[in-house]
């Protein structure tokens, strides 16, 4: 990781890193060619067709960066890991976009290693919030959601663990929750067309259930089906083996699962809900709920009018390493209609990355183009 953007070139950008800079995170550029492989593993291979990916002298794919969250924290772990830091960050992204620029300019704040998780959250949010004033933009709107409520009640449900692990893998992806939950609906068994199968991996550890399917697979000669790989071929065989497990339970999981799922309004509004949804269907989520009342706290405690937070349970973002809080922010004249700028905590990435030890996380990104179009002529 280097330091040395050049300023002057960027106007209110420039700026806005300074913003960053005086609140005490330090300016990095990390590098833009980076391994593929590292984002086409956490964010999937549908990934694949929106990066500019070229191969090495070895054969090994490389791609210019689609973000640069991932590679500040790659940085941060080749030099040691230890204790916590605070990054930020003006530079360009590279996305195909069909016939618009793949290169776009974004800034951004990465916050590494603080345990106090709710009173960084809040100062994520409130910096995020000060971004837009940057750009003359004083009263954002503000969307926000929580993975990690979300994963508590998968939790405290106590469905099988290839259930709960399906659940948390389809939570940001449009349609397929739906899908998930009229299948735990769904009282007649889906897995007799192949039950020798589902019955010998039931109950399987799972990568020794993933290694037995793929030597199947690889014996008879198939290297994907219906472009699915071995491995998820695996992961879908070893969902379908748990179903039988969830007899009885599935319905009334379900049942809470899209009660849950039906809750709005702000943070103080959606807590108040939250909590008799725990009482009605006697679930602890005391821990869960006591952070979010104390993030919630700390927020209002930075000067963020909460009753301006339009909170949902059902909002995430489509990055499958959120671990917490998750907002974006947007033009409350819808002048643009994109995110302006978004973000949230991560606490899982650092060990996805390889860290040693988890690393409490949390930051965002700001996009200059968009803040630029929505602010206009100061």
């Amino acid at each position: 990781m280097t330091t040395g953007i050049q300023k002057g070139k960027n106007g209110r950008a420039d700026a806005l890193v300074e913003l960053y800079e005086r609140a005490g995170y330090a300016r990095v550029e990390p590098a833009i060619v980076q391994p593929a492989e590292i984002f086409l593993e956490l964010s999937g291979e549908e990934l694949r067709r929106r990066l500019f990916i070229f191969s090495d002298s070895t054969g090994r794919e490389l791609c210019l960066r689609p973000d640069i969250t991932i590679p500040v924290c790659r940085a941060h772990i080749a030099k040691g890991g230890n204790g916590s830091a605070n990054y930020c960050y003006l530079g360009p992204i590279f996305r195909d976009r069909g016939s618009r620029s793949g290169e776009i300019i974004q800034a951004g704040i990465e916050q590494l290693g603080r345990d106090d998780k709710s009173a960084a959250d809040a100062e994520c949010l409130s910096l995020a919030l000060e971004s837009t004033k940057v750009f003359g933009i004083d009263a954002p709107a503000i969307r926000m959601g929580d993975v990690g409520l979300f994963s508590a009640l998968v939790a405290a449900l106590k469905l099988p663990p290839a259930w709960q692990r399906r659940l948390l893998k389809d939570f940001n992806r449009t349609g397929t929750l739906e899908a998930d939950l009229a299948s735990l609906r769904n009282k007649s068994d889906p897995r007799a067309a192949h039950a020798g199968v589902l019955a010998a991996l039931e109950g399987s550890d799972p990568k020794a259930a993933r290694a037995f399917v793929t030597d199947i697979l690889s014996i008879a000669g198939i290297s994907a089906v219906g472009g699915r790989t071995p491995e998820e071929i695996a992961e879908r065989f070893l969902e379908q083996s748990s179903r039988g497990a969830t007899s009885g339970l599935a319905p009334e999981a379900a049942g809470v699962l899209e009660k849950y799922l039906r809750i709005a309004g702000d943070p103080d509004e959606a807590l108040a809900a939250l909590r008799a949804l725990a009482a009605e269907a006697k679930l602890d989520l005391s821990t869960a709920l006591d952070d979010f009342e104390q993030r919630t706290g700390f927020i209002a405690a930075a000067g963020i009018d909460v009753s301006k937070i339009r909170f949902a349970t059902a909002f995430g973002r489509a990055l499958d390493y959120y671990s917490g809080m998750v907002f974006e922010i947007y033009d409350p004249y819808e002048r643009v209609n994109t995110r302006l700028v978004a973000g949230g905590r991560y606490d899982k990435l650092m060990t996805l990355l390889g860290s040693n030890a988890p690393v409490p996380a949390v930051g965002f990104a700001a996009w200059i183009a968009e803040l630029e179009n929505a602010g206009g002529a100061i």
